[in-house]
């Protein structure tokens, strides 16, 4: 049946392979698509074939993965209607390349375990090469979030990181294609051994918390009016009461406090408004400091914009502005106009791109364990979180309120629970409509506030462990081990004719 129509097979098994993602974890449903797809392969006469193949289910499997952005369009959908059928395909476009490479090495394979492990080693690299990629890279949905569904099953990311995770799932997915009961009982084995490791990493001691109170708060405000001139005031407002209530509760505790808010929060440009930090700073018990994302702006001799920042400031309850971080890893079609503009679809209203920052840093603040901030998608990068001095615990603020109640909220959180097992460190995360959440150095959700759900979290902030195997190793030890794979694979097939 696959014979007859190759094209269609390859596009919806790439298709389904996406359910194996957040939010829905279908994990056996790779046991299906991954194998079939391999069986097409080997039924393709050229390597043009077998690049197309490639091509289609990777085109597939992103258009289902990433059909979210479509939501975006709907804030201002009478200027990009005619967006909507083209965006989630043209974005899948470039994104679909990188599964051309584990296509063609699966076909230049021989059947058995070349094939299988030729396979998966690609598959792994082409995700790596997927982060490094044009436009900054997009290492979205990769194949080892699958298991983000639990902390158990991450626990492995403390040794082989996020692509060497994948390295394993495409391992186990692919394994029906050998069809041999000894890689099945290993296969069994592998995956006994690493839940086994798993249950005992989650049973040993927690580190000792450094004694500071989180209050992350999340207003919920809806993208269509989070501009509005009208609307400013008010949300503004909102954000300042839940945080005067959140941190007077905090500050009973004896400790320092910490109240977090998302990306862009405040509507106000709070590092650079005099009446906005003033109340921003009211809002503050004694002692708090807060982390709110705003925008920072710029201007020339003339008067006009020159400059804008998507930044996290640092005010502390006497009104003082300290620390400033400022995104570096930016959206493009959203904070700037990539390729000089030539494609003239900018989805953020405004006529200045953004700014990029230096880069990933971390923030020494006074009487608080030292953090590294991330702002948006900047937390989905493996192994790119932090520089510089180790940070005590990581902070991502988010506005995910472009992709409504959708699976594009679910994969970034999932993505930010992977960078916490990976680095050791526990990280906290304040969303504008959520998903915000404290997540420990394990990967253990402490405390969620969902989708649409206005309010706050309180939660003392959990303990850094020593640095794992996978953050103190070389970024790219598996993407090397996959390398060598590939090498074997390849060099064996010469070989042997």
């Amino acid at each position: 049946m696959m014979a007859r129509r190759p094209w269609a097979w390859a596009l919806g098994l790439g298709a389904a392979s996406a359910l194996a993602l957040p939010p829905v974890h279908a994990l056996p449903v790779l046991l299906l698509t991954f194998p079939a797809f391999l069986s097409l392969l080997g039924r393709a006469a050229t390597w043009r074939r077998a690049a197309w193949l490639g091509f289609l289910f990777g085109w597939g499997h992103h258009v289902a993965g990433t059909y979210w952005v479509t939501h975006s369009l709907f804030t201002d959908i009478g200027r990009w209607w005619w967006l909507v059928p083209v965006a989630a395909p043209g974005i899948a476009l470039p994104l679909a390349a990188f599964s051309v490479l584990p296509a063609l090495v699966a076909w230049r394979a021989r059947p058995g375990w070349r094939r299988w492990l030729g396979f998966a080693a690609a598959w792994t690299v082409a995700e790596w090469l997927r982060a490094q990629g044009p436009l900054g890279g997009f290492p979205w949905n990769l194949l080892g979030s699958a298991w983000a569904f639990h902390a158990l099953p991450l626990q492995p990311l403390a040794v082989v990181g996020a692509y060497g995770l994948s390295f394993a799932t495409a391992l186990l997915a692919a394994l029906p294609h050998w069809r041999s009961r000894r890689a099945w009982a290993g296969g069994a084995a592998a995956l006994a051994l690493c839940w086994g490791f798993g249950a005992w990493r989650l049973s040993q001691p927690e580190p000792p918390a450094p004694g500071v109170r989180l209050v992350l708060v999340q207003g919920n405000v809806p993208q269509d009016t989070k501009w509005s001139e009208a609307q400013r005031l008010p949300i503004f407002r909102r954000y300042l009461e839940l945080t005067r209530e959140a941190t007077e509760r905090a500050a009973t505790r004896g400790e320092p406090v910490v109240a977090i808010w998302p990306e862009t929060a405040s509507p106000f440009l709070l590092a650079q408004d005099p009446e906005a930090i003033a109340a921003a700073a009211e809002s503050l018990a004694p002692g708090a400091t807060l982390l709110a994302g705003t925008v920072r702006a710029e201007w020339d001799a003339r008067g006009r914009l020159s400059a804008l920042w998507n930044s996290l400031v640092a005010l502390s309850d006497g009104g003082q502005v300290g620390a400033v971080f400022d995104k570096f890893h930016l959206v493009p079609f959203g904070e700037y106009m990539p390729l000089g503009g030539l494609l003239p679809i900018r989805v953020v209203t405004g006529g200045v791109d953004f700014s990029a920052g230096p880069g990933p840093r971390t923030l020494a603040l006074p009487g608080l364990p030292p953090v590294s901030p991330l702002i948006c998608y900047e937390v989905i990068f493996p192994g790119r979180v932090w520089a510089g001095e180790r940070p005590a615990w990581l902070l991502n603020v988010t506005n995910d309120a472009w992709f409504g109640v959708s699976a594009g909220p679910f994969q970034h959180f999932a993505a930010a629970r992977m960078r916490a097992v990976e680095e050791g460190i526990p990280l906290a995360r304040a969303a504008q409509t959520g998903i915000s959440a404290v997540v420990d150095a394990h990967g253990r959700v402490i405390a969620r506030l969902g989708l649409n759900a206005t309010g706050t979290l309180e939660v003392p902030l959990p303990g850094a462990l020593p640095m794992p195997p996978a953050g103190a190793l070389a970024r790219w030890t598996v993407v090397l081990v996959a390398l060598l794979a590939l090498w074997m694979v390849l060099r064996h097939n010469d070989a042997t004719g």
